[in-house]
């Protein structure tokens, strides 16, 4: 019996924000399960601390005092419905223009 694989919800480009911080942001990796470090994981708390076997996503995250890279379990996601773009500075590097709600990948030939 081969193991089942879950199909991640959210896909490269789309705006996402956290259930229950304050931040949303934009993926730009995914991961079909956590790989991050033990000392990672570990440092969160035990009562909310998300199963592994999960995609995890990889964010150009944003708060309104800063920005940053995000590590985010799927169950701690949902998707952003404000329609508004994400000002990380570094989401100009790897998407297009911020169009329909989602950011499109840029092609490696331009």
């Amino acid at each position: 019996m081969t193991p089942h694989r879950r199909v991640a919800k959210y896909n490269l480009g789309q705006v996402v924000r956290h259930r229950s911080r304050d931040f949303r942001g934009v993926v730009f990796d995914i991961d079909p399960e956590f790989a991050n470090t033990e000392e990672w994981y570990e440092s969160i708390p035990e009562d909310v601390r998300p199963a592994k076997d999960q995609p995890f996503y990889h964010l150009f995250a944003e708060t309104e005092a800063t920005y940053y890279v995000a590590y985010v379990s799927e169950q701690n996601l949902v998707p952003d419905r404000s329609g508004e773009p994400v000002d990380h500075p570094e989401v100009v590097e790897m998407f297009g223009e911020f169009k329909d709600g989602r950011y499109p990948l840029q092609s490696l030939l331009n």
